[in-house]
């Protein structure tokens, strides 16, 4: 690559780049600190997300649960002033902190045990605005019920990811997004139990094949229904 881009006048920035390596025991190879005079790191920081050598979110969603804690942190002015309503304290916290932990959530692999912490965090956001501590023994749903939300963090996470497959689905044949997601890898897997993939999510949330997905996500107007009723608590 630096060969070739010599050719063009580019020059490879040592400082700024960093190596990763990739492999199936996640161990990141610990005794090469250095390739061609880069740093071997585990993870880095792309386009604002943490890319980890695992290949997983679980890193990328505990930093963005930190940024949204710390801005919290830093309206405690706003949360504590009581001239200031309930509803206004609410769209405050939907325009100014739930989209710093939405960045680029659309690329996400949830868990159930990923689910749990979101909407973990969202609580700790609905009692910070209410000024409920935890010793007040005030229940999940009675704050929920308060504040008249409707929708929870993760559901909205899960509504971005479904969202982003219809628009990857609605491309056309050549698009490289909708080979990465659709397309099949030859050959065979390593034993064991193999990892939750990002379309398993969709095709658990919308409870039909992946190609029936696909299908369906071409038709926009029908997609925005399915993924509404599926997100829907019932």
């Amino acid at each position: 690559m630096e060969s070739i881009s010599l050719e063009f006048g580019l020059k490879i920035n040592r400082a700024k780049t960093k190596m990763m390596i990739v492999d199936r025991i996640n161990n990141n190879t610990p005794e090469v600190t250095q390739i061609a005079n880069c740093d071997v790191v585990q993870s880095y920081i792309y386009l604002g997300a943490q890319i980890s050598n695992n290949g997983g979110c679980i890193d990328e969603i505990k930093r963005r649960m930190a940024m949204s804690r710390s801005a919290m942190d830093k309206l405690q002015r706003i949360w504590r002033n009581r001239n200031i309503t309930k509803a206004t304290k609410i769209r405050l916290v939907k325009a100014l902190i739930f989209p710093i932990f939405f960045y680029a959530s659309e690329t996400w692999t949830l868990r159930e045990t990923e689910k749990k912490r979101i909407d973990a965090l969202e609580m700790w956001c609905w009692r910070r605005i209410l000024g409920v501590t935890w010793n007040m023994f005030r229940t999940n749903e009675s704050i929920l019920d308060e504040l008249s939300i409707k929708q929870r963090l993760s559901s909205a996470v899960q509504v971005r990811i479904l969202s982003f497959f219809g628009h990857v689905s609605r491309r056309n044949d050549e698009s490289i997004e909708r080979l990465v997601v659709q397309g099949k890898v030859e050959g065979t897997r390593a034993r064991g139990r193999s990892p939750m993939r990002w379309t398993d999510q969709v095709k658990a949330t919308i409870e039909a094949p992946l190609h029936e997905c696909a299908r369906k996500a071409t038709v926009r107007e029908e997609w925005r229904s399915i993924v509404k009723r599926a997100t829907t608590p019932r």
